[in-house]
């Protein structure tokens, strides 16, 4: 099985090839459009600010190629939300794979970003197969995706939101699967086998 791991200008992807690797999967990390159309699936991870990211992804043509891809893909954090059609942070037009805006937390009342173990519930994916409800994952973020039908699971800090969406063959964690320990683990496993 041949898995692709999306390069672009977003950090954190020696985590997330650590965690391939604890769990036996070989992978490519590519900007290539062969390589990713080629691909029995696609992670699309992401550390960073939407509009830069955006930008490099436009400059490489892969903001037109995402959309297109029929096999299963994986956003992870900034890679879930610049799937969504745009995203307050810099007034960034995203893909639109996911008919959703992106906004920022409320901080008047709460510490932003919202950083840390918390529980996701409502589960609703075949990727959380095996894992219970109120299950504890890690995040790291500032802006969240609303919620919708898409959503496949939740999260509460200041207010409920997307932790997880799915269209299709399109898949979304708000979180970090590769740091949010055997719960993530079993998240990226059932990716996998999808």
């Amino acid at each position: 099985m041949k898995t692709v791991i999306i390069k672009y200008n977003a950090g954190n992807v020696q985590s997330v090839m650590y965690a391939l690797d604890r769990i036996g999967a070989s992978y490519l990390w590519t900007d290539e459009e062969a390589e990713i159309r080629t691909a029995d699936k696609v992670i699309f991870p992401g550390v960073g600010e939407a509009s830069t990211a955006m930008a490099y992804l436009r400059e490489k043509g892969l903001d037109k190629v995402i959309p297109t891809l029929t096999q299963p893909v994986l956003g992870t954090c900034v890679g879930m939300q610049l799937m969504c059609r745009h995203s307050e942070e810099n007034d960034t037009t995203c893909m639109g794979i996911f008919d959703l805006n992106v906004k920022r937390f409320d901080a008047s009342a709460h510490k932003v970003p919202h950083v840390g173990w918390n529980n996701i519930y409502d589960l609703q994916s075949s990727l959380t197969t095996g894992l219970p409800e109120n299950s504890y994952v890690y995040f790291v973020h500032s802006y969240f995706a609303e919620l919708s039908p898409y959503t496949v699971a939740k999260c509460d800090y200041v207010q409920p939101f997307s932790a997880m969406l799915h269209k299709d063959n399109f898949y979304a964690a708000q979180f970090h699967t590769e740091i949010s320990g055997k719960e993530g683990q079993r998240i990226l496993e059932n990716f996998l086998a999808q």
